[in-house]
């Protein structure tokens, strides 16, 4: 019962509740990006994958910027996974913060779905295993860009570090972007919940469990690899006596017992 604490404080509840509509806009915004509506005069040519990147980066980047300071701006269960194993968020609000993300994601792929007429609608951004390639592969790069996201958090958003000078949300969205390039493999998921949104709404569930198992495998990695191995917190070390603070404590010792 320690663990659950905090639940009934306002503190809490702001920052689920935070984690909810941010997840929420931003599946919202970017499944929006993957809508193929047809060309027409005045009217916008179809999508394409450095459009898709960009709206998915920079929505992660305006989320985070929104809401970082309200609940840490996760949006994504891999990176809540990661904060648990590195000791940094506590079990409780990380199965609160998974249920709001998942419920967010849900809300906005629903919200997208109810606007979008069924002629262009398509699979709603569904994240698919191409089918030329196997599920291990697609393990394999679910796993690396989501590696590559998640080692970018924690290193944007290390206290540790004195060199930066620059936005961690903007850093972030870039680090979505580029992970986005692969979408003709995966489509690019990063995110358990933003895949799970669509999936629920639209009822596919083909390979869905790698769009968790990867994301949450990389994350953890990432974190593991920066906090134990390539940027440890310093070891507060237990101050020693120094040789002349010894030696007065010998001298007195002597006198005592002399």
């Amino acid at each position: 019962m320690v663990a659950f604490k905090g639940v009934c404080t306002k503190p809490f509840w702001r920052a689920v509740s935070a984690e909810f509509l941010a997840t929420l806009i931003f599946v919202l915004l970017s499944l929006g990006s993957t809508i193929s509506w047809p060309a027409s005069e005045g009217s916008a040519s179809p999508v394409n994958l450095v459009l898709i990147s960009l709206c998915f980066g920079l929505s992660i980047a305006t989320m985070v910027q929104c809401f970082g300071h309200i609940s840490g701006g996760h949006l994504n269960p891999a990176v809540t996974v990661a904060m648990v194993v590195t000791r940094k968020l506590s079990l409780a609000k990380a199965t609160f913060y998974l249920s709001a993300q998942c419920l967010g994601a849900i809300a906005g792929a629903g919200i997208l779905y109810l606007v979008t007429p069924s002629s262009v609608r398509g699979g709603l951004g569904v994240t698919m295993v191409n089918s030329n390639i196997t599920v291990g592969h697609a393990l394999v790069v679910e796993t690396v860009i989501t590696f590559e996201l998640i080692f970018t958090v924690f290193a944007t958003c290390d206290p540790k570090r004195t060199d930066q000078n620059g936005s961690a949300g903007l850093a972030i969205g870039l680090s979505v972007a580029i992970g986005h390039f692969f979408v003709p493999y995966t489509g690019a998921s990063m995110n358990p919940a933003r895949s799970f949104g669509p999936a629920v709404i639209t009822n596919s569930w083909d390979n869905h469990w790698v769009y968790w198992v990867a994301p949450l495998l990389g994350g953890v990695l990432a974190a593991a690899l920066y906090e134990y191995l390539f940027c440890p917190n310093p070891v507060t070390k237990k101050p020693h006596m120094n040789f002349y603070f010894k030696k007065e404590l010998e001298c007195t010792a002597f006198a005592l017992h002399n």
